[in-house]
């Protein structure tokens, strides 16, 4: 023991030997606001008292020297400190072994995730597996669905494409999930006695991410779900002995009737606990009158739910460690555990699905505004950190992180649409009924123009086709459904917000490398033409179910319905001049004079 000790002081001494020498030889200073948290921080220009305090707490020698000196030397003013100085004495700090790695906290912990069989439940259960090996248990909760058990749910997901990398490389880590039985709209959870007392002993961290994401889903059941489901499980942590993070997962657009949204709760002008009681006694058809008078504000009942669902939870929570992780439009995985990987037609990703087949050429968006769009792995590895964060840097209040890509790497509307057809072309999808080809509109007026002559007058005609073949109509259908999806669409895609990502790059500073790397959520990173690339083709094979395979016989399909697209167009052309020229002898004179002023023009150039 005096032996580890006198070697802890050695250490930190050693360090502390070589800062003078380090002054001397350093040139590059740091900025003023880089606030020293770890190890691997990468710089400092002072030292507040509440980092002093934590740096002090439980360490002994040398470690408590190493604090003397920093706490001597707090204050002193923007470039006084070169980075060489600032990483000796943070290792001098880390003698007494501060940082604990991602993976460590992870060890031994069990945790309960709601909304494990959602889009982002599944990557993160998948994340948490591979990435974390030494975690102890998953606690699913699951309810039984289409006439089968939990049991077998689970079984139906593990066998999901997703799993497929650890089915085949540590297929152990997948006997660590337990389905819990339960239902986010039943008193307490809908969780049997016998299992609420396993997760009171157990858990110590929850990731709350179950919610109902449509839309235009109803009222009542948006609150029952987003709201009513937030609280009943704070009601649960708090019983939970070991508790030591709660990350609820929110969205960006929680307060979209905001320009700039900071990484904070914002006042409500519905009270949560109000809304709650309106909706418990008043019957389907009243609140469904009342819905447009009390979101007023807000494009839908999701964000407004979401909003009330944040406000409530900062007033519900108490002493537990809380905190909020709000994405964007989350889209398919950049990465992990497979590039491209996406398996629901939320947001954006159906309307690309049916551009690739074809029968969906124009929306109406702004081509200058940002579209904030975020990778669902992303997404899941700031969340795995934020759980991290909030338990071994404990604070009063709820750290929120904006999960966005606006701020640090943006990409517009335009280069979205334009990226998405160039590789719906590129890598096109089997029985295409069209060549992919369209565009974004501003103008609600020409835009409804375009949707009649090249969604709906094609939809009928082809269900009339149909119809004479013998075959099932579905044309029409299938462009309600797109017109449904779009205008959900469109307020996000005509208006741009500010949102602000300070918390999420602090939190990308505090990890090691190797965190970083393994739990990647650095958006700079991201190349979009090669994500949306992965993105399209992840369509293809997810949503639509193709193989890879079959896309040399689908590219020889879509030239074909390139050449007849273009002579479709010349075709229309020749018959508009037709019109034209029919109907005004001046349009013909003037016809004939630029084409006789062209073949002039001809002549010189031969």
């Amino acid at each position: 023991m005096c032996q580890f000790r006198w070697r802890k002081v050695s250490s930190s001494f050693i360090a502390l030997a070589f800062i003078p020498v380090l002054a001397t030889f350093g040139k590059r200073r740091i900025p003023q606001s880089r606030i020293p948290v770890s190890v691997y921080s990468r710089g400092v220009p002072e030292l507040r008292e509440r980092n002093i305090r934590y740096l002090s707490s439980g360490h002994q020698g040398g470690h408590r020297k190493a604090v003397r000196v920093m706490a001597e030397i707090k204050g002193k003013g923007e470039g006084r400190y070169f980075l060489k100085n600032a990483f000796i004495l943070d290792m001098a700090t880390m003698a007494g072994g501060e940082y604990t790695s991602v993976k460590d906290f992870y060890r031994d912990r069990s945790i309960f995730i709601t909304g494990g069989t959602g889009f982002m439940g599944k990557v993160l259960v998948e994340k948490l597996l591979r990435s974390c090996p030494d975690i102890k248990n998953i606690y699913l909760l699951m309810r039984p669905k289409k006439g089968q058990n939990v049991q077998e749910r689970l079984q139906e997901l593990l066998n999901a494409p997703l799993f497929e990398k650890l089915r085949r490389d540590s297929p152990g880590e997948l006997s660590k999930i337990i389905p819990v039985a339960g239902d986010v709209t039943e008193p307490e959870l809908g969780i049997s006695a016998n299992d609420q007392d396993m997760l009171i002993r157990s858990v110590s961290v929850v990731f709350h991410s179950a919610a109902t994401v449509k839309f235009d889903e109803a009222l009542k059941l948006s609150v029952t779900i987003n709201m009513l489901g937030t609280k009943r499980l704070v009601q649960l942590c708090h019983r939970m002995r070991n508790v030591e993070a709660l990350i609820h997962v929110s969205t960006a657009y929680c307060n979209c009737d905001r320009h700039d949204v900071a990484e904070e709760i914002y006042p409500v002008a519905k009270e949560p606990e109000q809304v709650i009681a309106l909706t418990q006694w008043m019957d389907d058809k009243m609140v469904e009158d009342l819905t447009p008078s009390l979101i007023a504000g807000r494009p839908n009942t999701y964000t407004f739910t979401k909003a009330l669902a944040e406000r409530m939870l900062q007033r519900e929570r108490g002493s537990l460690p809380v905190a909020i992780v709000r994405p964007s439009i989350v889209l398919s995985s950049y990465r992990e555990p497979v590039a491209g990987w996406v398996d629901n037609c939320n947001g954006p990703t159906g309307i690309i699905a049916a551009a690739g087949k074809g029968f969906f050429r124009t929306m109406l968006c702004h081509k200058d505004k940002v579209a904030d769009l975020v990778p669902v792995d992303i997404v899941i590895n700031l969340m795995i950190c934020a759980a991290w964060k909030t338990a071994t840097h404990r604070t009063d209040t709820i750290s929120i992180y904006n999960c966005c890509t606006g701020q640090q790497n943006p990409i517009t509307w335009k280069e979205f649409v334009d990226l998405s057809f160039k590789y719906s072309r590129l890598h096109p999808a089997n029985d295409a009924v069209w060549y992919p080809d369209g565009r974004c509109h501003s103008s609600i007026i020409l835009n409804k123009l375009c949707v009649t002559l090249q969604h709906t007058l094609p939809a009928h005609i082809l269900d009339t086709f149909a119809r004479l073949k013998g075959s099932r109509p579905i044309m029409v259908r299938v462009q309600a459904k797109l017109s449904k999806a779009t205008k959900c669409l469109e307020y996000f895609s005509t208006k741009q917000w500010n949102f602000r990502d300070d918390n999420v790059r602090r939190l990308g500073e505090q990890l090691s490398p190797e965190d970083r790397e393994i739990f990647m959520f650095d958006v700079k990173q991201i190349n979009w033409p090669s994500y949306l690339e992965h993105y399209i083709l992840g369509i293809r094979q997810f949503i639509l179910k193709e193989s890879p395979d079959t896309l040399p016989a689908a590219r020889s399909h879509i030239t074909k319905l390139y050449w007849l697209h273009r002579a479709m167009q010349f075709g229309m052309l020749i018959i508009m001049l037709r019109v034209l020229l029919l109907r005004s002898a001046a349009t013909r004179g003037a016809f004939f004079s630029l084409l006789s002023i062209v073949l002039r023009i001809c002549r010189l150039i031969v």
